[in-house]
């Protein structure tokens, strides 16, 4: 009698090989992935323009004190609004509203986010930079002045 010999492997060998596997793809570095930080604008639906030096500038600036609540690009996380949204154009929200908001704070009002404390670690030259990066950020996406209506 000719004994046949199997080459698959037994079923809890065969788990234990896709368990393994799977382990690996979970401890890969993280390169091997790609990180959120790492996706381009267009992965957010965002157009980015090229930046004025003033505007790079405050793309720095912007990314080290105030992604962390209002997002990656100006998309807004779920501790800060998005600036790239029509509320915050130029017409409602003037410069002068971005300033008073990082110097004094600003209660809540358009969004449920709670109030934003002020942020006295950012320098008047980062203040300045920053508003123009959200200024071209949101013109290169559509949002443009329009006057307040109550």
């Amino acid at each position: 009698m000719t004994r046949v010999v199997s080459r698959e492997p037994s079923p809890p060998a065969a788990i234990a090989r896709l368990a393994l596997i799977f382990l690996t793809a979970l401890s890969a570095p993280a390169s091997w992935g790609q990180r959120i930080s790492d996706l381009p604008p267009s992965s957010f639906g965002i157009t980015m323009p090229t930046l004025s030096a003033q505007a790079a500038a405050g793309q720095k600036a912007f990314d080290a004190t105030c992604a962390s609540c209002h997002g990656r690009f100006a998309t807004g996380t779920d501790k800060g609004p998005p600036f790239l949204h029509d509320i915050y154009n130029p017409g409602h929200h003037a410069d002068e509203a971005f300033l008073r908001a990082v110097r004094q704070g600003v209660r809540q009002h358009h969004w449920r986010f709670g109030d934003m404390p002020a942020q006295p670690q950012v320098s008047d030259a980062q203040l300045t930079q920053i508003v123009r990066y959200v200024r071209e950020l949101q013109q290169a996406n559509g949002i443009r002045f329009k006057p307040h209506q109550m």
